[in-house]
């Protein structure tokens, strides 16, 4: 699809906290997705804000509402979740994190409350990847089936299939504030990235993944001492515009996959 019908699209999502009650009341719930973008205020490099994950979410989550709009299933986006279990990041200045059980909580109370309006499914569009973050995530899925709840789809990037559609980057787990988040928040919030910073940063091959693997539970230990694995300063906004797309289509085929026909 061409950027410019992309980006119009985009600009025709609905958002929950734009409507008013009788806006939603006129909804017909029984065929709408509510898509919830989740990141975190977490360190993220001396180059990039400490709200990346957050605008990775968000755009994830409006191009995948734009997607779902060309077809016959109405969206709406909520609100972002910004605070999250950022475990990874909590030795950082500026990281905000909670326990997991909070989360998991918060999850399922969303999810009370759209499931009592009618609504049959919650997507997450999730673009922190700690565990401790990811892990409370999937309590709260199992939680709400055994709650019997609306159906919450969580297309998790960092496993198979999902993960094989991204950059090489971030396929090799060095990927925290490196090119592949980079890209994306000069393509969405190009304002926010310190370019006098970034050009000057050099590669940090360290593999994150391999670190968690390894049981290492924080930045320093995974040999990120300034918060960012992977080259950022390769980094591109054509780069980031292509993966928001990608990660629309994640979203859009990962509801499709599970919506009630």
């Amino acid at each position: 699809m061409p950027v410019a019908l992309q980006i119009a699209r985009i600009m025709t999502v609905a958002h929950l906290a734009d409507m008013t009650w009788e806006d939603v009341r006129e909804l017909d719930a029984a065929r709408t997705v509510a898509i919830l973008p989740i990141g975190a205020v977490e360190a993220h490099g001396p180059h990039l804000p400490l709200a990346t994950d957050v605008i990775i979410a968000e755009a994830m989550a409006r191009a995948g509402a734009a997607n779902l709009d060309a077809g016959d299933i109405a969206v709406f986006v909520l609100p972002a979740l910004s605070y999250t279990p950022a475990d990874f990041a909590a030795t950082f200045p500026g990281t905000v994190s909670m326990h997991k059980e909070t989360l998991t909580a918060l999850l399922l109370d969303i999810a009370r409350s759209l499931t009592r309006q009618g609504f049959p499914m919650l997507a997450l569009a999730n673009a922190h990847l700690d565990p401790a973050n990811l892990g409370s995530i999937e309590t709260a899925q199992r939680a709400a089936r055994a709650e019997n709840l609306l159906a919450i789809v969580f297309p998790d990037v960092s496993k198979k299939p999902w993960a094989l559609r991204l950059t090489e980057e971030f396929k090799s787990g060095a990927c925290h504030a490196g090119r592949y988040e980079t890209s994306v928040v000069m393509a969405a919030r190009p304002e926010l990235v310190r370019e006098d910073i970034r050009g000057t940063l050099p590669p940090n091959p360290a593999s994150l993944s391999d670190a968690i693997r390894a049981g290492l539970k924080n930045f320093e230990d995974a040999q990120g001492p300034q918060a960012y694995f992977g080259y950022p300063a390769d980094a591109t906004a054509a780069e980031g515009e292509r993966t928001i797309a990608v990660l629309g289509t994640i979203l859009e085929q990962a509801i499709l996959a599970e919506w009630p026909e």
